[in-house]
């Protein structure tokens, strides 16, 4: 019989759970307890605090890569919008707005496996104009990047970078043939060495077993992410997930608080296919949930910020 307060003090401790125990609680544990105890993992390391982003689709669509659930990838006909590199000044134009909201962290997102030096070095002024704005940090996603092309970007003002797993190391090839796991985690690993924070996550929703998104939670976790990104498949008409059948609320809220307890220092955000749990935001604070993107996402319209603020004022949050 698992004891909740011993697994809660040794977390406080600076311990871990280990997979056994966070999946015996998963199923065990009446899911109000299961949230319970996610909430107060949150509470002790991070207080009432949360942190704030919002994100820029640089880069739209024509993606080599074959990812399943993508609806940028040039595989499959999504109809999403096409187009290069945004110039400097739009990159500049959305950090002031972004700013000007409030918003603690501001990203440029671009599609594509990788970047060449040429586009590194165009993104890199990009960033060195936005960190004239002031009042933001900033974040880049752009595919899998050599320690040289990071360490630009690192000079330029990037203090975060993106790469999410997306899914656990062994569901992982059922969704995407163009590139791996091993990929990913050594351009986080070049990432980390250059002193750059990580922020890497995954999708929830595209078929994998509970089993399977608590291992994605313990590989985050062997990340050292500090940014956790919880993303809600929203099926894409046009690729091979879009007859998948969508989770229930407490699928949802299980896998965030299943985040919460593997990585109990991290910002575990809600992302992508946050109109999946509307209404339910609350639920999500109270079950382990720190972070949120904010404003549009990269393919869909978003949540209103000034909305989601009167959310967090009400409930008692800070951001």
């Amino acid at each position: 019989m698992l004891n909740v307060e011993t697994i809660y003090d040794r977390i406080a401790s600076g311990g871990s759970a280990d997979f056994s125990e966070v999946l015996s609680l998963a199923v065990n544990l009446p899911k109000p307890e299961f949230y319970a105890l996610a909430n107060r993992i949150r509470e002790f390391f991070l207080g009432n605090f949360v942190e704030t982003c919002s994100i820029m689709n640089a880069r739209s669509g024509l993606c080599s890569e074959d990812c399943k659930w993508c609806a940028q990838s040039g595989h499959y006909k999504t109809g999403v919008d096409t187009y290069g590199y945004v110039s400097q000044s739009a990159a500049v134009n959305e950090a002031k707005k972004a700013a000007e909201n409030r918003v603690r962290r501001f990203s440029l997102v671009t599609s594509g496996k990788t970047v060449s030096d040429a586009n590194v070095e165009r993104l890199a002024r990009a960033f060195e104009a936005m960190g004239k704005v002031g009042g933001i940090e900033l974040c880049g996603s752009f595919g899998l990047l050599s320690k040289v092309q990071l360490q630009r970007l690192k000079e330029a003002g990037l203090t975060r970078y993106h790469c999410n797993l997306e899914a656990a190391p062994s569901f992982f090839p059922n969704l995407c043939s163009t590139h791996t796991i091993e990929e990913k985690l050594e351009t986080i690993s070049q990432a980390r060495d250059l002193g750059i924070e990580i922020c890497s996550g995954g999708i929830i929703g595209m078929g994998e077993t509970l089993e399977q998104r608590i291992e994605l939670a313990f590989a985050i976790g062997r990340t050292g992410a500090v940014s956790v990104p919880v993303n809600i498949l929203q099926p894409i008409k046009g690729t091979p997930l879009e007859n998948q059948p969508p989770l229930s609320e407490d699928e949802i809220l299980t896998a965030f608080a299943v985040f919460r307890i593997v990585n109990p220092k991290a910002h575990i955000r809600v992302a992508g296919g946050r109109s999946a749990i509307r209404g339910k935001q609350e639920l999500a604070l109270r079950a382990g949930v720190s972070a949120m993107l904010v404003g549009d996402m990269l393919t869909t319209v978003g949540s209103n910020i000034q909305q989601d603020y009167e959310m967090l004022a009400r409930l008692g949050y800070e951001h």
